[in-house]
């Protein structure tokens, strides 16, 4: 009959047990896992929908900054219309002018102006409706002469003081042309107008010149208060 072998079971000491806490084991932790509630999901449904609504306020401002852009744009190309339609109005009215000019001179500029000379005592023979001074002189819009005087004529629609200082400068130009040709004559100025008002008209005449105006459907003429400036 086998013999019975006791076996002793021996606790674990405190240096056992410090043994297995200094090997690096250690007791698992269990994690605590947060239960997610209606309240969690209800607010994080309110956060995507306050994303939504962000995104959809910056494309309707996008949209609405668009607008507002092809708006500008539109205005902008109306103006541009506008302006185009301005010019070629301008266009249109100084051809006008120019043409109302032409016809100025033409209708000034007639043999039966040395006859309306002639009551001041001058005998013109000859009339010039454009003549130059060549060189960097003067150009003439009329020209009434003989052997031995001359009236340069200078005409404007609307005169203005700085038109007749302007014709002083030119009579100048216009006698030194004259001294270099050696053209000994007398040269007076004179100028036209459709527009004049009193106190131009009184300066030009104050200042020697004559002055030319429409008078129905002829022209006058008026000499100055003056002695007429001679060059």
């Amino acid at each position: 009959m086998p013999t019975k072998v006791s076996v002793k079971k021996h606790k674990k000491t405190s240096r056992q047990t410090k043994g297995l806490q200094t090997s690096g084991l250690k007791k698992p932790v269990r994690k605590t896992v947060k239960k997610v509630t209606q309240a969690d999901i209800d607010a994080n449904f309110a956060k995507i929908q306050i994303s939504q609504d962000e995104a959809w306020k910056a494309i309707r401002e996008t949209q609405q900054a668009h607008k507002e852009t092809e708006k500008a744009i539109k205005e902008t190309q109306a103006a541009v219309k506008e302006t185009q339609k301005a010019v070629k109005e301008t266009q249109k009215n100084i051809g006008g002018l120019n043409n109302t000019l032409g016809s100025l001179v033409e209708h000034i500029m007639t043999p039966d102006l040395p006859r309306k000379f002639k009551q001041f005592g001058f005998s013109f023979n000859r009339i010039t409706t454009i003549k130059y001074a060549e060189g960097v002189y003067a150009e003439i819009d009329g020209l009434v002469e003989n052997g031995t005087q001359a009236i340069v004529v200078e005409v404007k629609t609307t005169l203005r003081q700085a038109d007749i200082d302007d014709h002083i400068l030119r009579m100048e130009k216009v006698r030194k042309h004259a001294d270099e040709y050696n053209d000994k004559r007398k040269f007076m100025g004179a100028i036209a107008a459709t527009i004049t008002d009193k106190s131009t008209r009184e300066y030009a005449l104050k200042k020697g010149l004559f002055v030319i105006e429409p008078s129905g459907e002829d022209v006058k003429v008026t000499k100055p208060t003056v002695e007429p400036r001679v060059w």
